[in-house]
């Protein structure tokens, strides 16, 4: 029997001439898409430029041009009577101006009394309020409503309040007879002080709202572990949660100096800075708005507050984003 001789293999079919057929995915790209159209670039172009645009103008060149203005004279008519005058209003205002240094200790005043009274009762409140009690909500409502209302209010309220003929508190006290009237806001020992419970009451809002901020990040572990070593609640407070709130205690001390540098709403609606409340601001207002106008020396006393709030700003500042850094 004769063996069938095996078939050659068939050679491979030859590569027809010409360019080799290449995969989608091998495609040169042939340009980027474009992600943004022309109309989207012109509507993000204005809704970043024109806020600039105003931050700078209302805000940057008007602070310059008071830190210019500070060493100058001007009644603010023509500026062709601006007159450089260097620093004859610093010295005017440091050693002639009898309402300067009382407006600087008001201020200090304003500073130690939000820092000593409605700082720890918002403290206080937060930490009430961390324990998820009955209505927390309706009462956290309650307290932050006069951090949402306008300066101006609440100063209308408190005039209200203080009123010696109709007011609460003289009626409550009754000291709302002929002859027994309490001006709360006339008197010159007591104007201040009164205008200081005010601005507590507001104040005392703000404080409750950044601390119970600071309670909601404190690691719960932290109380777990506090409450299985036996501590108390009192203990667990001041040796657990309030070295975490550090950066919180920062951040209302530096909201604090703040707020009582820049006090103006509630003086102004109570009596205008006069009889016992003067304040920095209220000197800068005074000299820049009136019938006669010292833009100069207005400016030299914005200039004075301007020092005072960087001095506090600026270490913030450095603090924060050295901390950025290690992070």
């Amino acid at each position: 029997m004769t063996a069938t001789p095996a078939k050659a293999p068939e050679s491979a079919t030859p590569p027809a001439p010409g360019p080799a057929p290449t995969s989608p995915s091998a495609t040169a790209p042939h340009g980027h898409r474009r992600l943004l159209t022309r109309r989207d670039r012109l509507t993000l172009g204005l809704m970043a430029g024109v806020p600039t645009i105003l931050h700078v103008a209302l805000v940057w060149l008007t602070a310059l041009a008071s830190i210019a203005l500070a060493f100058t004279t001007w009644d603010g008519i023509g500026f062709d009577s601006i007159k450089w005058v260097g620093l004859q209003n610093f010295r005017e205002l440091f050693t002639s101006n009898p309402q300067f240094w009382p407006a600087v200790e008001h201020n200090v005043i304003w500073f130690v009394v939000l820092i000593l009274l409605p700082t720890p009762f918002g403290l206080f409140l937060a930490v009430q309020l961390d324990k998820k009690i009955r209505f927390s909500r309706v009462y956290q409502t309650a307290f932050f409503l006069p951090v949402v209302m306008s300066l101006a209010v609440i100063g209308f309220v408190w005039q209200l309040i203080y009123n010696p003929d109709t007011g609460l508190i003289n009626s409550i006290i009754g000291a709302n007879k002929p002859g027994h009237y309490i001006d709360w806001i006339g008197d010159p020992d007591l104007n201040l002080w009164a205008v200081l419970v005010a601005a507590s009451w507001r104040h005392a809002g703000y404080m409750m709202i950044l601390y119970l901020a600071g309670l909601k990040s404190v690691d719960p572990a932290l109380r777990e572990a506090s409450a299985l070593d036996g501590a108390g609640e009192w203990q667990t407070f001041k040796n657990v949660i309030f070295p975490t709130l550090r950066p919180t205690n920062t951040v209302v001390l530096v909201v604090t100096i703040i707020e009582a540098l820049r006090a103006f709403d509630l003086v102004f609606v109570f009596n205008k800075g006069a009889q016992g409340t003067e304040l920095l601001s209220i000197l800068v207002t005074n000299n820049i708005i009136g019938e006669s106008s010292r833009i100069g020396y207005g400016s030299a006393i914005a200039v004075v507050l301007l020092v005072i709030s960087l001095a506090v700003i600026i270490p913030y500042l450095i603090a924060t984003f050295r901390k950025e850094r290690r992070a």
